[in-house]
Parts: C-alpha cells; structure tokens; sequence
C-alpha cells in the first residue's frame, strides 16, 4: 500500500468515524491474524461485523477508504504505535510483503484502544467550522438534484459509488466538492497496488 500516513485531503467527520471504527477492526484482525494483509473490502467487512448498525460504516466502500486509512495512521503514529493501515492492501493474496510489520503484534493496543476516542474527537475539533453535516435524505436530496444538473460530469459515478457520496455530503462537503474528492479517490484505487 502507498503511504496513507499523508492525507492529500482534508478529513471529513466520515473519514474520522470510519477510520475509528478500521482501528478497532484492524487491532481485532492482528489478534486474530497477527501481521497477514487485509483487503480494503474486507477490512470494511470486518467494521461492519463490529458495528452491523453503523449507517455510516455500511455505505463505505473500497474506493474512498484511502483517507480513512491516513486517519488510521495518524492515530497510531500520533499515539507512538506501529501503523496499523500498512496491513491494509487493495486485494489480499497472501503473498504481499508488508514493510515494518514485526512491530505490530506486540504492541499495546489495548492502550491505544484506550486512546482513540480521545484522539477522534480531537481529530473532529480540528476540522474547518464551515462543514455542516446534513442527515442521509437530504444529502441523498442535494446528490440527485447535483446529478440531474451535471450528468456529464457524473456519467462514471455507478450507484456503489453513490454510497460514498453521500457520506461525504453528510459529513458536511457540497456535491461538486464530494464529486470531485470522489473522482480523485477513483483514481487513486485503481491505480494502487
């Protein structure tokens, strides 16, 4: 996985819940697993299980967990624990070679797991005051009336993808800015290794 630890966004308070939520299930994955690679979709799967009535976590997909990893790496390098995201590949093989990862198993996570609540709503106070968070219809709402006024723009945004924006739209971004965060994190995933 390319570094996560250098968010080229800003977070969005979906980006810091989620990314709470991939701690928790990436410190059960090394308890159960230890340092084996973990897919992006099945790291979420993992989430999800851990939270079956997270509306937030369940829309998630594969594509935009990018900027939940950097927050998942900048809670372990902020609190002085090895970087749980490097477990985190685009598809697991079982061959994949993860740099640094020896450390992880021994490591303090039930202290760490102590911390992140803290370190969440740090992470929340941090973000810029002109995100208004809206509920999932009227951000549902403010998509479809921003896909009918700019369908060209939207012609590649499948209705996977659509969970993803709306997330962003409930954490707070207007539809062109989620639009474009999204098309750039398209990108990204299909290129990432």
């Amino acid at each position: 996985m390319s570094d996560s630890s250098k968010p080229s966004i800003q977070w969005t308070i979906t980006d810091i819940d989620v990314g709470a939520r991939l701690v928790e299930a990436l410190v059960q994955h090394v308890k159960a697993h230890g340092t084996v690679p973990i897919s992006y979709a099945d790291v979420l799967e993992r989430g999800r299980l851990m939270y079956p009535h997270d509306a937030v976590l369940g829309r998630a997909v594969p594509v935009g967990i990018r900027p939940k990893l950097g927050f998942v790496s900048a809670f372990c390098v902020a609190g002085g624990f090895p970087d749980l995201s490097r477990l985190v590949v685009k598809e697991a093989s079982g061959t994949e070679s993860v740099a640094d990862r020896s450390s992880i198993p021994g490591a303090d996570w039930p202290a760490a797991l102590a911390q992140l609540d803290a370190y969440a709503a740090q992470s929340k106070a941090a973000l810029p005051r002109n995100l208004k968070p809206r509920k999932e219809r009227p951000a549902e709402v403010a998509w479809y009336a921003y896909f009918c006024s700019h369908r060209e723009a939207c012609a590649k945004v499948t209705s996977e993808d659509k969970k993803e924006i709306v997330n962003m739209l409930m954490s707070g971004l207007d539809p062109d800015t989620a639009l474009r965060r999204f098309l750039a994190a398209k990108a990204e995933f299909a290129n990432a290794s």
